[in-house]
């Protein structure tokens, strides 16, 4: 049996998990990461935290084949080098090399974490044997992982399959990136919040107010589906708005590289087919491939957090095809 070291690097945790050949995860370790620090401190805890989960597996490091890191930002899987994060506040830094020094020379390859993550789903979770795949988490932002012929797809720089950075409407509301209109600012769970802090302010007498109040007077990314499922006139409405800017960026998608299935995560997802099922249709609605047989499936992702640990921890795969 041979086994992998996947580390998922956040701005909240450090997560490592060791993975078999058969995409079981075996044991897993983790520390927080405990922004802002130096990214040797953050190197010598990635490392640690290896040998942690190395030894919750029951195995040594000599027994594992290399080790693989998800970042957030640009990384060159050649190199090692998290090219850049502004999450991290990392730039041009050589992390591939930092953590093999730490782990006396193992083999170590970097990527994005959102690629890392749609690799783990193409390789054990909702895209299991599909060559042509796009993942898009909504989380904080959106983030984008494209496979293209069961291969992660990065560009010709690293810089490549920032979905959330496509804009769907012209000087639309202000993104973190700097552009106005991104995919981002309207269908991560921040831009949910937003439309629904929005809604709320229009209509006092919404289900929402009473709703928030269950969660210390915060708007979450289920205050609208809550209030939706109440019968609420407002709530229905964040909600009916929200899938439609979703909708509009994953036709877009599609319609790009019409992958066999687009996979769908974070933290929104747990709407399930509340939210999927009317997603569907406007995507299909809108989409230009209008055969059956051959059209995008739509899914949600089946991993969860592990999927960034499967993915990185199986990387060598991917650059070493």
């Amino acid at each position: 049996m041979k086994y992998y070291a996947g580390i998922d690097l956040g701005g909240t945790n450090i997560a490592v998990g060791i993975v078999n050949e058969n995409y079981e995860i075996l044991g897993k370790a983790s520390v927080k990461t405990n922004l802002p620090r130096s990214a040797e401190e953050i190197a010598d805890d990635m490392a640690k935290t290896t040998i942690a989960a190395a030894e919750n597996a029951g195995i040594t490091l000599d027994d594992i084949m290399w080790v693989g890191v998800g970042t957030p930002g640009a990384a060159n899987g050649k190199t090692g080098m998290v090219i850049y994060s502004n999450n991290l506040g990392f730039k041009d830094l050589p992390l591939g090399k930092m953590i093999s020094e730490r782990l006396g020379g193992k083999k170590v390859y970097i990527e994005n974490d959102a690629n890392a993550a749609a690799y783990g789903e193409v390789l054990a979770g909702a895209a299991k044997d599909v060559n042509d795949a796009i993942m898009i988490t909504l989380g904080t932002g959106v983030g984008g992982g494209i496979i293209i012929d069961g291969k992660i797809y990065s560009g010709s720089n690293c810089y490549g399959a920032e979905l959330g950075h496509t804009v769907i409407e012209y000087e639309g509301r202000q993104c973190s990136c700097g552009r106005k209109g991104c995919f981002e600012a309207y269908s991560s769970a921040t831009g949910l919040i937003n439309m629904t802090k929005e809604e709320m302010e229009k209509d006092k007498t919404s289900v929402m107010w009473e709703l928030i109040k269950e969660n210390d007077g915060k708007v979450s990314g289920r205050t609208a589906f809550d209030a939706m499922r109440k019968g609420d006139k407002a709530g229905k409405a964040v909600v009916d708005k929200y899938i439609s800017y979703l909708a509009c960026g994953i036709t877009n998608m599609i319609n790009i590289f019409q992958p066999e299935v687009l996979v769908i995560g974070g933290g929104v997802c747990n709407e399930g087919e509340t939210l999927l099922a009317p997603l569907r249709e406007l995507v299909f609605e809108h989409e230009y491939c209008k055969d059956d047989a051959t059209r995008t499936k739509i899914c949600r992702a089946t991993l969860g957090n592990d999927a960034g640990i499967i993915g990185a921890a199986f990387l060598g795969n991917s650059f070493e095809k």
